[in-house]
């Protein structure tokens, strides 16, 4: 099966590490590309390369503010990603309520030891 086009997937998008520090950076608040940039130790045309491919899956938007564009996260292009994530957290939790019920049997058995 061909892989989808890093635009069009929220998951091909957010499977690149830059793009993953991009968005946590814009939960912040809004930020041109420049500070993007600087802060991320990367060029201006790298940054700017990302955040298209962000914007085209609908993960940030961005507006004009005077002679500077600045970009601002849109979490709610990461909703599929919430809802596959989601599905697993039904095996976690019976893990953990497994992991749960073996400490408590062997605090148990500790305490009959003494």
């Amino acid at each position: 099966m061909a892989r989808a086009a890093t635009t069009s997937d929220v998951f091909n998008a957010i499977a690149e590490p830059q793009r993953r520090e991009i968005l946590v950076l814009l939960r912040a608040g809004e930020r041109a590309v420049t500070e993007l940039a600087q802060e991320l130790g990367m060029s201006q045309p790298g940054a700017s390369k990302h955040l298209r491919v962000l914007r085209e899956v609908g993960l940030v938007r961005d507006r004009q503010a005077g002679k500077q564009r600045l970009y601002g996260l849109d979490a709610r292009g990461l909703r599929p990603v919430h809802e596959w994530t989601g599905g697993f957290e039904r095996f976690w939790n019976e893990t953990f309520d497994r992991l749960d019920a073996y400490v408590q049997d062997l605090k148990q058995a500790k305490q009959e030891e003494s």
